[in-house]
């Protein structure tokens, strides 16, 4: 009975011995585990590293070393979103001379773009369309072939748009857009 008392002593022992040991056993695995867990956190960082690596190569080679591919002209500034105009397109062809000694026929054909929501510049603009063909006949009158050449159309247009807005009351002409400009010699 000894023995019995003594099992039964040891297997109370064994019970509480074998929850500090099972501490001991997870905590010892967990020790175990450790050096393995870290080894595959670095590889995964690793692998991480390269892969970007790799990445930033080969796009700085496909991209030329890092320079933009898309090449934007000095002659072109970036516009943006068009504003939209109301066009007036009402002008009739207009048929004038140059102020040179010898003269160019001129034939200008033109639509004025004006602000989209202004209902008092088409009023404006219909009711004085007379005066506007005989300014613009005049205009061009005064112009010498030179200043009518397509290299020059562009300070022609911002030239007539700003002695078009001086001559009207309320409607403001944004934009112009020639329909026809052509000069010939006489």
């Amino acid at each position: 009975m000894a023995n019995n008392a003594d099992e039964k002593i040891d297997l109370g022992n064994d019970e509480e011995g074998s929850d500090a040991g099972s501490k001991k056993k997870k905590s010892s695995v967990l020790i175990m585990l450790l050096p393995n867990l870290l080894k595959f956190v670095a590889i995964g960082l690793g692998l991480l590293i390269l892969i970007v690596t790799i990445s930033v190569v080969t796009f700085n080679i496909l991209n030329k070393g890092g320079t933009s591919q898309t090449v934007v002209s000095d002659d072109e500034a970036y516009v943006g979103t068009r504003p939209q105009y109301s066009m007036f397109s009402a002008l009739p062809v207009i048929r004038s001379t140059t102020k040179d000694p010898s003269p160019y026929s001129v034939v200008v054909e033109l639509v004025l773009g004006y602000d989209l929501n202004n209902a008092t510049a088409a009023t404006e603009l219909t009711s004085r369309l007379v005066e506007l063909q005989d300014f613009i006949r005049n205009y061009f009158s005064s112009k010498y072939n030179a200043d009518l050449q397509p290299d020059k159309e562009e300070q022609l247009k911002q030239d007539l748009i700003e002695k078009l807005n001086r001559r009207l009351n309320t409607a403001k002409v944004r934009a112009i857009f020639f329909k026809q400009l052509s000069t010939m010699e006489m």
